[in-house]
Formats: structure tokens, C-alpha cells, sequence
């Protein structure tokens, strides 16, 4: 995977996630970009920068589509953004370790869209459960899989 490109949502990515990408893109070498719509400190690297893109609604997840090429790993929990890059012939990896496939990014999608739907008429769905180290771990342990392909 060295002559490919990871792409970081980086607007919700959790630190650890941000960490193991810094020490990766040195270790492998392998080149990442982390997009937000606010500035994202980086280590110095020549194979590690950030985009900052304007604020509004998928202006970061647009320029990572605009950007990808076939190939590519993007790290996004955000589901659409996950299909879509699929689409192009990307990899997709959520911080927490899932790798997502043609097949569990579409029931994600439906999931995602009906728990809108139930949020629309007012029921509290809850948030996403705390970043835990088994998910570090779980990150970690996927992306040396795919790293190492």
C-alpha cells in the first residue's frame, strides 16, 4: 500500500486513531492526508499533511472524494462518505477497526437512515459509545492487515 494515499476525515477522527496514522505513514512509509474544516496539528513528516477545507456540510468529505483514487484506504466513520469512496474503488475503515464492504456499509446506511427517521420523530436514539483501547486496538490491528497487503 505505499504507493497509495490514506485520507483522514479528521473533523471527528479520535486522537489515538491520528496517532497510530502519524506512526504508520514514517513506519511503512505511506502517505496521509487528514482533511477537516478546522486546523489538525501534525507532526513534522514528509509523508504526513493537513487540508484545512471551508466550513459547511461535507466540504471535507467532498474534497477526500474529489482526491481519492481506486486504491486508496479513507479512515471516516461517517457511513456515506464510507460508500462512496467504495464506489470509487477506495478501501474504507472506521476508527474503530471495521473495515467496511460493499455489503456492510449498505446495511450501515439503512441503519443510519432509520434511526434518522426515529430521531425525526423524536425519539433519543443516543450518541456513539465511548472510544475504548479495544477499539484502539481494533483500528490498529486492521490497518497493519491492510498495510501489510
Amino acid at each position: 500500500m505505499s504507493d497509495r494515499h490514506i485520507w483522514v476525515d479528521a473533523d471527528a477522527c479520535p486522537r489515538p486513531v491520528k496517532e497510530i496514522l502519524f506512526r504508520a505513514a514514517d513506519r511503512v512509509p505511506v502517505r496521509v492526508t487528514l482533511v477537516a474544516n478546522q486546523p489538525v496539528p501534525v507532526p513534522p513528516s514528509r509523508h504526513i499533511r493537513a487540508v484545512q477545507v471551508a466550513g459547511g456540510f461535507d466540504v471535507a468529505d467532498n474534497h477526500i472524494l474529489e482526491q481519492l483514487r481506486p486504491g486508496d484506504l479513507v479512515i471516516t466513520a461517517d457511513i456515506p462518505l464510507a460508500a462512496a469512496a467504495i464506489d470509487k474503488g477506495a478501501l474504507a475503515l472506521n476508527p474503530r477497526g471495521t473495515l467496511y464492504t460493499r455489503e456492510n456499509v449498505r446495511q450501515q446506511l439503512n441503519m443510519r437512515d432509520f434511526l434518522d427517521t426515529l430521531r425525526g420523530s423524536g425519539v433519543d436514539t443516543g450518541g456513539p459509545a465511548a472510544f475504548t483501547k479495544a477499539d484502539r486496538q481494533a483500528f490498529a490491528n486492521q490497518l497493519d492487515r491492510l498495510l501489510a497487503r
